[in-house]
């Protein structure tokens, strides 16, 4: 098989075992109804498509696409898409840029560029953890409204 061509941000190439680690354990969650390890439209990320039954009725979709590198980059990217037509997105990401720090946070609404500076753990788990969180308290403002 040949090699994955380096990412053109400087990342590296897809980080294939945690990727395949990430699915599997957003596959033991009941957030999520379906859960894709490297699907032939994105084979370089997980894609995890949440369980509407957790969202109001205007909410069409919600997934979850993250890449992984060997560099132990990152990109978590987080996008509800309404009846509206609408969208609400985020993004977690840890790469080299010309925009902010290596390690950074693009906000909702739409994820703007220049995104917020911050930190992340070292660990895979501990971020997927804070991103799931960030989410679930999201989720979970909806039906407090």
């Amino acid at each position: 098989m040949p090699e994955e061509p380096t990412d053109a941000t400087g990342t590296g190439p897809s980080d294939t075992a945690i990727l395949d680690r990430i699915a599997a354990h957003l596959a033991r969650s009941a957030r999520f109804a379906d859960v894709q390890s490297r699907p032939e439209y994105a084979p370089h990320a997980v894609v995890a498509e949440y369980d509407l039954g957790y969202f109001p009725g205007g909410v069409s979709q919600a997934s979850l696409r993250i890449r992984w590198f060997e560099t132990d980059d990152f990109n978590i990217h987080y996008a509800e898409h309404y009846r509206t037509g609408n969208s609400w997105e985020c993004r977690w990401d840890r790469h080299p840029n010309d925009h902010n720090a290596r390690e950074h946070f693009h906000p909702p609404p739409n994820a703007s560029t220049p995104g917020e500076d911050r930190d992340f753990s070292d660990e895979w788990r501990d971020i997927l953890a804070t991103v799931l969180t960030h989410l679930d308290e999201r989720i979970e403002a909806f039906w407090n409204e």
